[in-house]
């Protein structure tokens, strides 16, 4: 299946934005620049003297959550700027808290291989057997 847009140059699709090139930096853009207002409210509680726990769970659930949004789909292929520019924020948070917290491309590596382990649920059947390709499943066209 092909998609085609005409006179459209992205799109947003499930919450992320694609391009017809497949490039990510729009995307990496709205990211940034939600992360970025919600870190206002990261600030207001510092300033409220609110404790390290409560501020991480704050980031936790507020602002990496937006980052983290369809990570496996978009961050392997995004350009090492868009990384940067991601990353900046989370190391901004970081200095906010006080406390390290984890980096992007940490949580989408174990994001990743906690999607692709034989083990995730995607791979058992009801019965507890495990699934198992066939010759038949191996080579789609």
């Amino acid at each position: 299946m092909v998609l085609r847009w005409r006179g459209v140059s992205s799109t947003k699709f499930l919450g992320v934005h694609v391009t017809e090139h497949l490039t990510w930096t729009i995307n990496t853009t709205s990211l940034a620049k939600k992360a970025n207002q919600r870190l206002y409210f990261l600030r207001k509680l510092r300033k409220a003297r609110a404790p390290a726990p409560i501020m991480c769970t704050f980031y936790r659930g507020t602002i990496e959550s937006v980052l983290t949004s369809s990570i496996t789909v978009w961050y392997g292929t995004c350009s090492a700027s868009c990384r940067k520019t991601l990353q900046r924020i989370v190391r901004a948070a970081e200095k906010i808290v006080g406390a390290s917290l984890p980096s992007l491309q940490d949580i989408y590596t174990s994001r990743l291989t906690c999607k692709a382990h034989p083990s995730h649920s995607f791979f058992s059947l009801p019965s507890g057997r495990r699934l198992r390709p066939g010759p038949a499943d191996i080579y789609f066209h």
